[in-house]
This record gives C-alpha cells, sequence and structure tokens, in this order.
C-alpha cells in the first residue's frame, strides 16, 4: 500500500455512486482524494436499482457487504412475463440456493438513495477523502505535472489528477474526447414509489418481475424491507427533456400501455405522479484517458437501464482504478491506459447488450412469439448461466 497522506489529492468530479466508490477504493490503497460535487449537498435521484453478485464482489473489496445487505431486499426470482398475456417468458432463480451456489454472491434490489447513503457515510469516517458540495466543474487543465480544476464559481483546486465521475453529461469528458452530446435511444421511463400498503395484496411479489409488450414494458419489485415498492414503466417515444427529474404525463403512459394485461394497467392507475426521463447512452470507446485525466462511470460508458448495471459497472471501475494505480506506482498516463484497457471491453459489451435486452423487452408479433419460445425452453441450470459473464464478475 502507498502512503498517500502527504501527496497531492486525486480530483473527483461526481458525488453520485461512482464518484464515492472511487475514492473508497483510492483511500483502501492510501491515496488521498477530493470529491467535487455540484448540487448544493450530496444526495441520489432516482428510485430503486438492482445490484447483480458482480458488484457485491467489489463491495466485499470495498468492506460495504455487510452495510449494502442490511438495506437490501434480496428477491426470490428475476421473471418476465408477456404483458397482454401475462404468460410467463423466463425466470432466474435468484434467491434459490442454486443460484448461490453458482455465483456465490447475491442478486439484490435497492433504494438508489440508500446505496448511496452508505458509500457517503463511509467516505466521512475516512480521513483520506475531502467532500465539498457546491463545486461545478467547468473545465480542467493538465499541467504535465499536475491538474487544475476550474468550478462554476470562479474557484481553482489542483490535484495529482482528475477522475471524471461526472455522469452522462460529463463536463471532464465533454473536454476530454469531444464526442457531444449523448445518442437518445427513443426511450422514455417513468419511475415511482408506492408504500406497499397501497399495493393489493394479489399484486405483490417478492421477485423482480418485468412486463414485457410491443414497445413498452413495466417492471417492479419491492425496496428496503418489503415495506415499500418501486415501479419502471418505459415506452418508445420522441420526446425529449434532459434530466431525471421532469414530471410524466399520465395520458401518454396510459396511451403506451392501452390493451395490457389488467394487472399492469391497475399497477399503472395507482400512480397519480411519475418522474420521467429520457434513455440516453453512447457508442463504446476503446479510449477514455488522456494523461492525467480519466472518466468513470457513465462519463466512460453510458448505458441504457435494461440489464441494471449501470451502478454496478461503475463501481468495478473504481476498484479497478484504484487497483491500476497502486500498481503503476502512480504513474498516472499509465495507471489510466491500464484501468481503460481492463475495462473497455466489458463496459462495451454490457452497453451493447443492453441495447438487444431493450428491443428484446420490447417485442411485439411473431418477433415476440419467437422470444417467447426461446426463453420457454431454457432448463433451471441454462437460466442460471445465461449471464455467467456479467454476474462472474472480475
Amino acid at each position: 500500500m502507498s502512503n498517500g497522506n502527504g501527496a497531492a489529492p486525486i480530483l473527483i468530479a461526481g458525488g453520485g455512486i461512482g464518484g464515492l466508490a472511487a475514492a473508497l477504493a483510492l483511500a483502501a490503497k492510501g491515496r488521498r482524494s477530493h470529491v467535487f460535487e455540484q448540487s448544493a449537498k450530496f444526495g441520489e435521484i432516482g428510485a430503486g436499482i438492482q445490484l447483480g453478485p458482480n458488484v457485491f464482489r467489489m463491495f466485499e473489496r470495498l468492506g460495504l457487504a455487510d452495510t449494502v445487505a442490511r438495506v437490501t431486499f434480496f428477491p426470490e426470482s428475476l421473471i418476465m412475463r408477456d404483458s397482454t398475456t401475462g404468460d410467463e417468458v423466463t425466470r432466474i432463480p435468484v434467491g434459490s440456493e442454486a443460484f448461490r451456489e453458482r455465483y456465490r454472491y447475491p442478486y439484490g434490489v435497492i433504494y438508489r438513495a440508500d446505496l448511496h447513503d452508505v458509500l457517503l457515510d463511509a467516505c466521512r469516517r475516512t480521513p483520506l477523502i475531502e467532500l465539498s458540495t457546491g463545486r461545478k466543474l467547468t473545465a480542467y487543465r493538465d499541467t504535465g505535472t499536475s491538474v487544475v480544476a476550474t468550478f462554476a464559481d470562479g474557484s481553482a483546486t489542483e490535484g495529482a489528477a482528475l477522475v471524471g465521475a461526472d455522469g452522462l453529461w460529463s463536463k471532464v469528458r465533454a473536454q476530454l474526447l469531444g464526442d457531444g452530446r449523448p445518442r437518445v435511444a427513443g426511450h422514455i421511463a417513468y419511475r415511482a414509489v408506492l408504500p406497499i400498503e397501497d399495493v393489493p395484496p394479489q399484486w405483490r411479489s417478492n421477485s423482480v418481475v418485468l412486463w414485457g409488450g410491443a414497445k413498452h414494458h413495466l417492471v417492479h419489485y419491492p425496496l428496503r424491507h418489503g415495506d415499500i415498492f418501486n415501479l419502471v414503466a418505459v415506452f418508445h417515444s420522441n420526446r425529449y427533456e434532459e434530466g431525471w427529474d421532469t414530471y410524466g404525463d399520465p395520458a401518454e403512459l396510459n396511451a403506451y400501455f392501452a390493451g395490457s394485461h389488467p394487472q399492469v394497467l391497475g399497477l399503472l392507475a395507482k400512480i397519480n405522479a411519475w418522474k420521467m426521463w429520457v434513455l440516453c447512452d453512447r457508442e463504446p470507446v476503446r479510449s477514455w484517458s488522456s494523461g492525467r485525466v480519466t472518466l468513470l462511470g457513465d462519463a466512460a460508458h453510458p448505458m441504457l437501464q435494461y440489464l441494471a448495471q449501470g451502478a454496478c459497472m461503475a463501481v468495478e471501475d473504481a476498484v479497478v482504478l484504484a487497483e491500476k494505480i497502486e500498481a503503476s506506482g502512480e504513474d498516472w498516463p499509465a495507471a489510466f491506459v491500464a484501468y481503460q484497457d481492463a475495462r473497455y471491453l466489458r463496459t462495451g459489451r454490457v452497453q451493447l447488450t443492453a441495447r438487444f435486452y431493450g428491443e428484446f423487452y420490447h417485442a411485439g408479433g411473431v418477433t415476440a412469439e419467437v422470444r417467447n419460445a426461446l426463453f420457454g425452453k431454457r432448463s433451471q441450470q441454462q437460466a442460471l448461466e445465461g449471464m455467467a459473464w456479467l454476474y462472474d464478475g472480475i
């Protein structure tokens, strides 16, 4: 372990899940970091997210597995149903002994804010991590011997290196790669959370259930200790509004789900206020580093949510980045090249597979029949092995 107590800190732009995980991974290697969050306070928006076995392996490396588990709900299965007929298409028994024996680590769902709180609390207890809010990075300068970050308030901070963990609309990426705006997928996601008592008992499930139909799907699952119910409805749309906190139009939502199974329509009717966001990603790239600057998480490889791996990939990034920095002896350009070389094929595969799954979930007509027939023939063992490339982790 290198002793970074007296060294210049690594600057991290972005205080979300990826940025905080990076700070913790670096601290575990003895490296100081300074995390800059553009908002007035640290926090996460959004609702539930899914955590595959691959990220629980990383939580263990960070010493957080037990703490995360205490605020995680562990579902019985991942189930896909046809949104028109209600027929079950496929099932992965993620809560089974067979799944745990195969992957060693569990599959969970968690309220995004709860995961962020675990990471933030750990950062606050770590003297090697400095946290700042209200600091929106606007540009940086790589001097060759350090990096100077400048902020919207006119201030500047110097550090040994810079990690852009500033999300889909990354300012660091814009300067580093200059590759324009993200790719709009043409899909809209509406999200909402209900108290469990607002969900009729016959509609409650201890599994992650996805109802897939022509150009739409609905997914729902419990959160925390089963006391709240997370719903996300996705459909194809040309509507475009940047950001996560836009209120949606229930009439538009209902129009896309017309003709769906009564349970789907009944769940949609329980929500009177939906938050909406536009789904975006980017083409995979091989390089997201230059000199003393690199990217992490959605800033490096934004992906659609259909594999439920955005947060998982960011935490994996954080662990690998810290290891490459330690192995390089703090040769920053070499460390960052080694980091991206270790990550780009895996994250690129997730980006591309997530796009494919979006089409898979949203199939209609004969395409849906072919999908249902193919996946309906899988054995339990085949279902367990289907995601091994991802869940086996790193």
